[in-house]
C-alpha cells in the first residue's frame, strides 16, 4: 500500500471521531432545546394557575 491508500487510511479515524462528536454534540443540543421547551411550558402553566388562583382571590 502507498500513496492515496495510506493518507485515506490516516484520515478514517478522524472522520470517524468527528462525526461521533458531531452525532453527539447534536443529541445534547437537541436534548437541552426538548428540556428548555418543557420548563417554559411548565412555567407558563403555573403562572396561569397563580393569575387564576389571584383572579378568584379577589373576587371573594
Amino acid at each position: 500500500m502507498g500513496g492515496w491508500s495510506t493518507g485515506l487510511w490516516a484520515l478514517v479515524p478522524t472522520i470517524c471521531v468527528a462525526l461521533l462528536f458531531w452525532f453527539v454534540m447534536r443529541a445534547i443540543l437537541r436534548a437541552d432545546r426538548t428540556e428548555r421547551e418543557t420548563q417554559a411550558r411548565i412555567e407558563a402553566e403555573e403562572d396561569a394557575r397563580l393569575l387564576a388562583d389571584a383572579e378568584r382571590d379577589r373576587h371573594a
